[in-house]
């Protein structure tokens, strides 16, 4: 048995306690850590201060206590480990303003199976040093709300205690501004005087800008089938403009974003020196230009489903990428190809080309779409662009054939269609789509995958006929707004709207291919119902499309433990007919009155490409008569696994 005494406390000595525990055990140690607790801890995060200490609970489901089958190693109690958590505790509140903080007691209690402890720690925070001022000195090369910026871009500020982390972050935010005016060798030092009585403190940084400098030559190292032009002409860091640290990351950026790269750095040669004219080396060293990549997976929409990728980022020479996509699944599957020239004229703008044949099913009928797109992007920055596209494809739906084998399902599905276009000796629609279209998005989010902060728009608009010739003509239009706030370190509130119109040219719908119509429903927005299950009903009580959309949903996302978080959420939304003339359905016009909503709960396990994601929906206002595979549906909630947020 590793240790047989029931409760420890701090007033045994420390050398008898350490024997204690590791009587009998073996290096490795048998003695699990089932869970650790924390009295009096009320000013830090508790989380945080668990996970910065070197004992560690055993990985559990949150709130099930259910041990992870996949982990690889147990979690034992050590005493080294242990001894030295105290003064952790003590360094981590230390850290963030509290130097008086320190572990009054502790309680390590075995289990009736004597082969796991529970760890409690009663810790005394004691008074905070507070931040009496902030003071700025030698900064007068810079404008004054820069400063302000700098300062609330932190936690440091007056009234709050004082953390290293913030004054460390000011301190290099201070710095990155001189040099982003014009002054590489600037240096800023950091002074604090914490008053009489130790608890108030005024932090001075005060900088020497040093000289004032241009870029001068530019040296390339390390590229071997790259040439030196590709990456000269990435470059926004100019010989002879003024130095801006901006600049300088802006140009590692877009080497990073060729996919060329797997380490990219861009240093100053003359530190020592000051010169005014800063000569600068661009080192990169040259990744794999051919990849391949394979996956298979499940989702609750989808089912199974198998993604197959090759990708030359270095097609023809010149930085340019070209790749083939190829897709299986219940939901959709095909083929798509892709092309893009990195450099046209400018660095900011790129060519790219698509084709594709490309399948998509719905409950009522299936299209095939062929064709081609050609398009030029303008990257203002690395949060702006915009695009204008060119597009011509052959479109091709149908009703499918489950429907055409039952006579009354169809009769009553083929009226509805033959409205909408469908072509009564073919039950299909088949046409030549012609298309200009433009893009615009702005993103200032802190993570693609899983932001949690700032805040994303996106719009679209797009013309088909006229002009250009093609069986179709109309207009539409859509936006993409989304939102996320961090209320705490744990918990983001992130919100998200969408619009969307089609607008038939002389209000004729057979204008409309069936490929470009509005559905809602499924794992990315109203999450009560399936995917394409949510839209005009026909006759037949299948969802049939529509030309106008309106979506939101709100989100509470919260940290509960380790790699897992839980959701919360509630979406609203609908699809109407618009300018569709009689088809059998009340939903012909847009009605904010009459939304669908949806609202559940959901489980995260964060991964390096993404939350791994369950959600339950909840239909609080169910759609009556819809028919989904055929049944009239009853059920009101659906799950849906997939990988990646909401939104």
């Amino acid at each position: 048995m590793c240790f047989n005494a029931l409760s420890m406390r701090r007033l045994l000595p420390l050398a008898f306690v350490a024997a204690l525990l590791t009587a009998g055990c073996n290096e490795e140690g048998t003695i699990r850590v089932n869970s650790i607790r924390f009295n009096g801890v009320e000013s830090v995060d508790a989380d945080q201060l668990k996970n910065a200490l070197a004992t560690r609970e055993d990985s559990k489901v949150p709130m099930l206590g259910i041990r992870l089958p996949w982990s690889r190693s147990r979690n034992f109690f050590d005493r080294g480990r242990f001894d030295a958590d105290l003064q952790r505790i003590a360094a981590f509140y230390a850290d963030r303003g509290f130097p008086d903080a320190k572990v009054a007691s502790f309680d390590v209690k075995l289990n009736d199976k004597q082969d796991a402890v529970d760890v409690t720690l009663t810790i005394t925070e004691g008074q905070p040093v507070l931040v009496a001022a902030v003071r700025f000195e030698g900064f007068e090369s810079i404008p004054a709300n820069h400063l302000e910026t700098l300062a609330n871009q932190s936690q440091l500020s007056v009234g709050r205690p004082r953390e290293r982390q913030a004054v460390v972050l000011v301190h290099e935010l201070a710095v990155n501004e001189l040099r982003d005016h014009g002054y590489p060798y600037a240096r800023v030092d950091t002074a604090e005087d914490d008053g009489p009585d130790g608890k108030s403190a005024t932090i001075t940084f005060t900088a020497e800008p040093g000289a004032l400098a241009q870029f001068g030559e530019i040296e390339i190292a390390g590229n071997r089938s790259v040439s030196e032009s590709v990456i000269r002409r990435q470059l926004t860091i100019k010989p002879g403009e003024m130095y801006r640290r901006s600049l300088v990351q802006d140009s590692q950026r877009r080497l990073y974003a060729m996919e060329l790269f797997q380490f990219v750095n861009i240093e100053s040669l003359e530190q020592e020196r000051q010169d005014p004219q800063v000569r600068t080396r661009v080192t990169v060293a040259e990744g794999k230009h051919q990849r391949f990549n394979f996956g298979v997976g499940y989702g609750t929409e989808e089912k199974a489903r198998a993604d197959g990728e090759y990708h030359h980022v270095n097609f023809l020479g010149g930085a340019r990428s070209a790749g083939i996509h190829a897709r299986w699944s219940d939901l959709d599957r095909g083929v798509r190809l892709d092309f893009i020239q990195p450099y046209l004229f400018t660095p900011k703008l790129s060519f790219g080309a698509d084709a594709q044949r490309w399948y998509t099913f719905t409950p009522a009928y299936d299209s095939i779409v062929t064709g081609a797109k050609v398009a030029v992007t303008h990257n203002r920055n690395a949060r702006s662009s915009w695009s204008v596209a060119l597009a011509s494809e052959r479109s091709s739906t149908s009703i499918q054939q489950s429907l055409l084998n039952d006579p009354e399902l169809y009769k009553s599905l083929y009226l509805d269609l033959i409205a909408l276009g469908l072509d009564p000796t073919t039950a299909k629609q088949e046409g030549t789509l012609s298309a200009i279209s433009f893009d615009w998005q702005h993103s200032t989010t802190n993570n693609v995958l899983d932001a949690r902060r700032g805040y994303q728009i996106g719009a679209h608009v797009e013309e088909a006929g006229r002009l250009l010739p093609g069986t179709f003509n109309y207009y539409a239009f859509s936006a993409d707004a989304r939102h996320f706030v961090p209320v705490s370190d744990d918990v983001v509130v992130a919100n998200r709207v969408q619009f969307g119109n089609i607008s038939a040219a002389g209000n004729d719908p057979t204008q409309v291919p069936f490929s470009k119509k509005y559905f809602l429903g499924g794992a990315t927005s109203l999450r009560g119902w399936g995917r394409f299950e949510v839209s005009p009903l026909g006759t037949s009580g299948l969802p049939i499309g529509g030309n106008t959309m309106f979506a939101f949903t709100s989100e509470v996302r919260a940290r509960l433990k380790g790699n897992f978080g839980g959701v919360v959420f509630l979406d609203g939304g609908n699809v109407w007919a618009t300018d569709s003339g009689d088809i059998g359905t009340s939903q012909e016009s847009l009605d904010l009155n009459d939304l669908r909503y949806s609202a559940g709960v959901g489980l995260r396990y964060i991964t390096p490409v993404g939350p791994i994601r369950l959600d339950w929906g909840f239909q609080l206002n169910p759609i009556n008569g819809l028919i989904v595979g055929g049944e009239e549906q009853q059920r009101r909630w659906r799950l849906h696994f997939s990988i990646g947020q909401a939104f």
